[in-house]
């Protein structure tokens, strides 16, 4: 017989194992998968993401795996001269050009290229007719005006606009929370400079520091990062000080002060945990802005640096190409996907911290 039925036999009740999840936790994950909408696009968007993220091993101009007499070759991990392959140049192999390839193949030798054969920044020069080349079999969404993949560069324009916008959220996020929460924490004589002072940071107009900045520096990711962080911090402010202000008087706020507690604990401790399900509802539609908003400076021709892949700037190419429409369409159709995604995953997230939404 088992312990378990001893302990049954003998009326001892086995333990039974606590769940890690609250119940409140529970709850909102629960709220969460009921909102089908939501919760597969959230798996779709991660799904997306994740791939984007081995953008090197979808879309490149180096093969995958090299076999050139009897040895293997890596050259997405490692550069190799053409001397490797039994060439006369000490510079690195340009895998795409034919004698290259004849050097490799001659000597039983092949090679396995990833599923689109060209980088973000690749010119073919083999193009049947003049760029911008409308699509086919062997560039799927066709190239843009100096012969570059589209399709390349929407997978390599779409990590960068993920990773910039999930950078950009996190920082300005950061930044909002503390001055929001330091205003309604606080309040009077503090709250009354610092609102003043947002309000007049608001009205700051963007756009044209932006510009004036761009013809003073060189314009690079983290600059612009900055720029745009130093601005953007604003979204979460009103929102955080309202939840501050609420619970800067609550009970246990106040029993937390009679027993010495410093201020920063309190707020970091007790007061913040309330305010962040407000903030954590709006992070999704943060995310969508601050995308959008990197692809209407790089639209503009005030974002990115020219040769980062960018999906503005294929929309300010297919604006000026009407006679190719796939420039446009493409970078529509994906941008207007992505956001879509974001904003179902944004109104599950809203709907799983509603205290007033019960499981479906």
């Amino acid at each position: 017989m088992s312990e378990t039925s001893l302990d049954s036999a003998a009326g001892i009740e086995p333990p039974v194992k606590r769940s890690r999840i609250s119940p409140l936790m529970r709850r909102r994950l629960s709220n969460f998968r009921a909102n089908k909408r939501g919760f597969w696009s959230l798996c779709v968007f991660l799904a997306l993401f994740t791939l984007s993220l081995f953008a090197e091993f979808i879309a490149n101009d180096k093969p995958l795996l090299v076999s050139y007499q009897d040895e293997l070759y890596f050259p997405i991990f490692k550069r190799y001269a053409e001397t490797e392959f039994g060439g006369v140049f000490q510079v690195e192999a340009d895998y795409r050009e034919l004698e290259v390839q004849e050097m490799i193949t001659s000597n039983g030798g092949w090679m396995i290229w990833p599923l689109i054969p060209y980088s973000y920044n690749t010119i073919d020069y083999y193009l049947p007719g003049p760029a911008p080349y409308p699509p086919s079999q062997e560039h799927l969404f066709g190239t843009d005006n100096v012969g570059k993949d589209v399709a390349a560069n929407l997978i390599y324009g779409a990590r960068l606009s993920f990773l910039f916008g999930l950078v950009l959220t996190f920082f300005a996020s950061i930044i909002g929370v503390c001055a929001g929460g330091v205003q309604g924490y606080f309040g009077g004589k503090v709250d009354l400079i610092a609102q003043r002072f947002v309000e007049i940071w608001a009205g700051l107009p963007v756009l044209f520091i932006l510009i004036i900045l761009a013809s003073i520096v060189e314009s690079n990711v983290f600059w612009l990062l900055g720029i745009l962080v130093a601005f953007s911090w604003m979204a979460l402010v009103g929102v955080v000080r309202a939840e501050f202000l609420r619970a800067r008087n609550f009970q246990y706020v106040t029993a937390a002060r009679a027993l010495g507690a410093k201020n920063i604990r309190i707020m970091v401790r007790h007061v913040l945990p309330n305010a962040m399900v407000a903030t954590l509802t709006f992070l999704p539609f943060i995310l969508t802005g601050s995308i959008t908003l990197l692809t209407s400076l790089d639209f503009l021709g005030f974002g990115l640096p020219s040769d980062s892949p960018s999906l503005g700037r294929l929309l300010a190419q297919g604006r000026t190409n009407i006679h190719a429409p796939w420039l446009g369409l493409t970078t529509f159709f994906t941008l207007a996907f992505m956001l879509t995604l974001l904003i179902f995953t944004g109104e599950a997230v809203r709907d799983a911290f509603d205290p007033r939404k019960e499981v479906v």
